[in-house]
């Protein structure tokens, strides 16, 4: 075994309980523990504060911990009575209610320590606070099941373009509609196009992509139960703080069923850095104003938007979207069609 490096200590310089406290100190962890015969129980100052508790406020017990869990959780928790009976403690996440009347997730682990003879003498275990991971869950759940309806009643979605095969996952409702299997898609995600149509669509996309600009095109796709349909794909690229594409967002619609799906902000934000100066003049002579009417409606200078209008490079694209907004309100619509081409019409 090598010497130990000078002025580096041979051993660690903190144990186990060390590293406990720290965790305890930013609020994530608790630790417990409960001595059957004498049914004193003894709470870490990281679970007193995960309960909403002053450290030594209470005096600790099971039933004190189990009247702060919410009604409907309790029976997720065993009784002190099972514990003690069966000698097992089972891992329960439960929601509990402080006294402040807000509420956390906390997920229980804990284990039952028996005597020599298998009479349980003793429990002990640890709390962490799951509630940032339990809502997260509960949001992405949420909006898979909006996909899902919104798949479902019109064949619509959302994705992303990524280059990258082995970071390249189908949807659940691209697969579902195409009947590809993920292993298919992640090595060729143009499999969803049917045969014929596929090189026309592979150059045209490449070509769409490189002038960095949002564009619309029609696809067929290749259909699960056998035949194929048409349908409207709408690419708009999402610039990161340089103003760098990093990625293109997808919309797709089929074309004879409804297409009506609303647009997420940052892919709604990816079409509008396609509008230019020559749009914002077709609408605002739409609606007879001049570019000052246009600076009072919007709250922007005059400079600002005489410089829209000129594709001015220096302009942010919140100017731009606070113009488009402005031109929105007053009932001007922007619309891709096929290619890059923006529409521009008054309601």
């Amino acid at each position: 075994m090598s010497p130990p490096l000078p002025g580096v200590p041979d051993r660690p310089a903190f144990s186990s309980r060390d590293f406990l406290r720290l965790l305890e100190i930013r609020g994530l962890t608790g630790s417990w523990g409960w001595t059957f015969a004498t049914d004193e129980h003894v709470w870490s100052p990281g679970l007193y504060r995960l309960l909403g508790l002053d450290p030594g406020a209470i005096r600790p017990s099971y039933a004190t911990l189990l009247a702060m869990v919410h009604p409907d959780d309790r029976f997720d928790l065993a009784t002190a009575a099972q514990t003690i009976q069966t000698g097992t403690l089972p891992d329960g996440t439960v929601r509990v209610i402080r006294p402040d009347g807000s509420l956390r997730i906390l997920s229980f682990r804990g284990e039952v320590y028996h005597d020599p003879d298998g009479r349980p003498r003793a429990a002990a275990g640890t709390v962490l606070d799951v509630t940032d991971r339990e809502r997260l869950a509960a949001v992405q759940a949420e909006e898979r099941r909006r996909r899902r309806a919104l798949f479902e009643q019109t064949q619509s979605w959302t994705h992303a373009a990524i280059d990258d095969p082995a970071q390249r996952v189908g949807s659940q409702e691209v697969l579902a509609l195409t009947g590809l299997t993920q292993e298919e898609y992640r090595e060729d995600c143009c499999r969803v196009i049917a045969a014929g149509d596929r090189p026309r669509a592979r150059e045209q996309v490449r070509t769409l992509l490189q002038a960095g600009r949002p564009f619309v095109m029609g696809k067929v796709l290749r259909l699960a139960e056998g035949g194929e349909a048409r349908f409207r794909f709408a690419y708009a690229p999402l610039r990161d703080e340089t103003d760098a594409i990093r990625t293109w967002a997808i919309m797709a619609s089929r074309l004879d069923g409804p297409m009506n799906a609303a647009m997420d902000e940052p892919v709604q934000q990816g079409f509008e850095s396609g509008i230019g100066g020559r749009h914002l003049c077709a609408a605002r002579a739409l609606l007879g104003w001049s570019m000052q009417d246009l600076a009072a409606r919007s709250g922007l200078s005059l400079s600002s938007v005489r410089r829209l209008e000129d594709d001015g490079e220096a302009l942010t694209s919140r100017t731009r979207r606070t113009a488009v907004a402005a031109l929105r309100e007053a009932g001007i619509v922007f619309l891709l069609t096929d290619g890059s081409a923006v529409a521009v019409y008054r309601k």
